[in-house]
């Protein structure tokens, strides 16, 4: 069973002018493989600086604390040794990447993670059929990873990746965001089967609740001023959604994300 382990996270953002804006005050958490959970705050609490400080983002910069995959220092690790590691991050905002199909770009992927390529005539099945469960059309897989794709298409292909790369820790970053009632449900059913098959240890950014209605998480924790300020179950994240965050904002720290 693998397990995401940190330990007093504090990281700072480097400004334009290169100076280090502190936004995580000391964060400590632990996910382990078939477990879900929920991160959640509101603007400029500092969750998705979170998950680019995991994922190795170069803008932000650690200054204390510890972060790591199954005993293994994830901090110490470069942006793709962390992939091949077995963290998966799915992007609030995914990129165009010009002169790369999806099809190339996910089966290099897959390669570079699993020391092997997979057998053509099976990958293309498992492509195929991901794709179709993402209510995706198989044509997009000759398309340039996200180009021309919607929002929702973008994050149904993040979904899609996650299927097919089968991590270890998949880190998801506000991947309800822009998606209309459809597409919700079909993202999360992709959510839920990765869930469901219980290798993968799900961290879940949002601001709302409406993705939990169809993702239960056995955990809830509430980020504000660049640390977790409350933990519970789900049933915390049904109190988020009456009380709001400003009981929480009180005193809070100046952390943007």
């Amino acid at each position: 069973m693998s397990t995401l382990e940190i330990r007093g996270l504090q990281v700072s953002v480097k400004l334009p002018e290169g100076d280090l804006k502190p936004i995580l005050a000391g964060v400590d958490l632990t996910v382990r493989a078939g477990e879900t959970h929920a991160i959640m705050g509101p603007n400029g609490s500092g969750k998705s600086t979170l998950a680019y400080s995991i994922a190795g983002h170069p803008r932000y910069e650690v200054t204390g604390g510890t972060v790591t995959l199954d005993g293994e220092d994830v901090l110490a690790m470069s942006v793709d040794e962390r992939a091949r590691a077995g963290l998966f991050l799915a992007m609030q905002y995914p990129v165009e990447v010009p002169g790369v199909s999806v099809a190339n770009f996910l089966r290099t992927a897959k390669t570079a993670i699993d020391g092997e390529a997979p057998k053509l005539r099976t990958w293309v099945g498992e492509l195929k059929s991901s794709m179709e469960k993402l209510q995706m059309d198989p044509a997009f897989a000759q398309r340039n990873v996200n180009e021309g794709f919607s929002g929702g298409e973008k994050k149904r292909h993040e979904i899609v990746q996650m299927e097919l790369l089968k991590p270890k820790i998949a880190i998801l970053d506000e991947t309800d965001s822009g998606l209309d009632i459809d597409a919700l449900r079909v993202v999360s059913g992709g959510i839920s089967r990765v869930r469901e098959a219980g290798d993968t240890g799900l961290l879940l950014i949002t601001h709302y609740t409406r993705i939990l209605r169809y993702v239960k998480p056995d955990f809830v924790h509430v980020f504000v001023g660049g640390k977790i300020v409350e933990e519970g179950g789900s049933e915390l994240a049904d109190k988020l959604e009456d009380e709001g965050y400003e009981r929480y904002l009180a005193g809070a720290g100046p952390a943007k994300a």
